[in-house]
């Protein structure tokens, strides 16, 4: 499960928002391939905030559950893949922030 959330420095970037709600869909398809996921296993969020003028304008926080073939190297390869989609649809800087979920502990209800 793939459960991101993606924070848009909303100080005039109404337009930020649109292009990343445009890119959903094909990240979504993007980290089902990549993380070998259905696409029922997804979460997504965009979030409209405040930050501070210096931050990249976009942030992506992204949480996985673990496993034998989500190494750290894979896990980079496809933040930079996240990066690079938000990147390309919005024209602005983004940083992406990935984290492991506790398989045992976590719970979901849908």
């Amino acid at each position: 499960m793939p459960n991101m959330k993606i924070y848009v420095d909303a100080d005039g970037n109404g337009e930020a928002v649109k292009a990343v709600r445009n890119v959903l869909q094909p990240l979504r398809v993007m980290l089902c391939r990549e993380l070998d996921v259905e696409v029922a296993a997804c979460q997504f969020a965009i979030l409209e905030v405040l930050g501070l003028e210096g931050q990249p304008q976009v942030n992506a926080e992204i949480l996985i559950l673990p496993r034998p073939d989500r190494t750290r190297d894979r896990i980079m390869e496809v933040c930079t893949l996240i990066r690079g989609m938000l990147a390309d649809a919005t024209g602005l800087p983004v940083a992406v922030r990935s984290s492991m979920l506790d398989a045992p502990t976590y719970v979901a209800l849908k």
